[in-house]
């Protein structure tokens, strides 16, 4: 009995001694789950915190350009400009040319003599050269595939096949820059195309454009080229035909292609004869890319008539912006100067340096 005793006790002993280890092996490897778990969820929660930052930081940055500035209306760009004529006149446009029409006094002048593309502008050429020939403006003119453009790839609401007077061809030219309208004119033309660009080089050399060549009627071709001096003479020419006066400084026109009973609108190009707040006698427009922005004008401003020529305008609302600050600088100092530098005498453009000097414009 006491043997059997003594085996229990030395078992019992034993098994202590091997159960103790385990029970202390199990509860660490037990707390090393537990630190692996309370590790492993602190890297998700890590981890989704950086997902969350990130897609909280995508989204600031579309919001972000979600409330990028929307592009400023004409009224708007107006309203922001702040020039109020009493300082220095300085304009956007690359080249610029304000001339007393009555006097010939140049009243500023920029890069003047510069050979430039003067795209649509050259639409007031192809009026002339129309209105020289004596045709009937009564005649109907065919839009056909001749005119599309296949150089810009412009497009147009005279469809081929459209059919207009030639007075409405004019109108749609000169208002609306319609190129289509505008090579129709020459198409219909004593001698075809060829012969009405010749005639529109003819007549460049007679107004004494010598800086001027022309090899279309629309202006999308980037080789009718001219200088501001040059087309100030082109707008003084221009003006002298009732026809172009009405057509260019309508604010819309309203035809009916092929005799249909509903008509097309058409909008002048140029803002400033939409507005209505001007005194204009004569406009036009232009723009390819390789003209940049154009607008030329005859206007009364501060009681004088004024040629004004603005070329190489970047932005749409550039030249509009530059027109209405010369309009604000001559009506602030139209008593009792008119000059950019203080004088009281006229402004003449020293063709050496392209500065304003005092003088007139031959």
């Amino acid at each position: 009995m006491t043997k059997l005793v003594k085996k229990l006790i030395l078992f019992y002993v034993a098994f202590s001694l091997v159960a103790t280890p385990l029970e202390s092996f199990a509860a660490q490897k037990k707390s090393q789950k537990r630190v692996h778990a309370s590790q492993k969820s602190s890297v998700s929660k890590s981890r989704i915190s950086s997902r969350s930052r990130l897609k909280s930081s995508r989204l600031k940055k579309i919001h972000y350009k979600s409330r990028k500035s929307p592009a400023l209306t004409q009224a708007q760009y107006l309203a922001a400009d702040r020039y109020d004529g009493s300082g220095m006149l300085e304009l956007s446009s690359a080249k610029a040319l304000i001339v007393n029409q009555n006097s010939g006094e140049v009243i500023y002048a920029k890069n003047t003599n510069a050979t430039t593309p003067i795209a649509s502008i050259t639409k007031l050429m192809t009026a002339m050269v129309m209105l020289d020939a004596q045709l009937s403006l009564d005649d109907i003119l065919t839009v056909s595939n001749e005119d599309v453009d296949y150089l810009k790839g412009t497009s147009s609401r005279l469809k081929v096949g459209a059919e207009l007077s030639r007075s409405d061809m004019l109108q749609l030219a000169l208002m609306a820059s319609e190129n289509r309208a505008a090579s129709a004119i020459s198409r219909h033309y004593p001698g075809g195309r060829y012969a009405f660009i010749k005639a529109m080089n003819a007549k460049a050399i007679q107004l004494g454009m010598i800086n001027t060549t022309f090899l279309d009627s629309t202006g999308l071709n980037s080789g009718n080229v001219s200088t501001a001096e040059d087309l100030a003479k082109m707008v003084a020419a221009a003006y002298q035909y009732p026809e172009i006066r009405m057509a260019s400084t309508s604010p819309s026109h309203e035809v009916y292609v092929n005799g249909h009973t509903y008509g097309v609108n058409f909008n002048n190009t140029n803002g400033l004869v939409r507005g209505g707040e001007w005194q204009i006698g004569l406009s036009k427009t232009g723009y390819i890319s390789e003209a940049g922005r154009c607008l030329v004008m005859q206007a009364q401003i501060a009681g004088e008539p004024m040629i004004i020529v603005l070329l190489d305008s970047n932005g749409k609302l550039t030249r509009i912006g530059d027109a209405n600050r010369v309009r604000k600088w001559m009506e602030y100092n139209s008593e009792p100067k008119m000059t950019t530098t203080g004088q009281a005498d006229a402004l003449k453009l020293n063709p050496s340096t392209n500065e304003v000097t005092v003088g007139r414009i031959s």
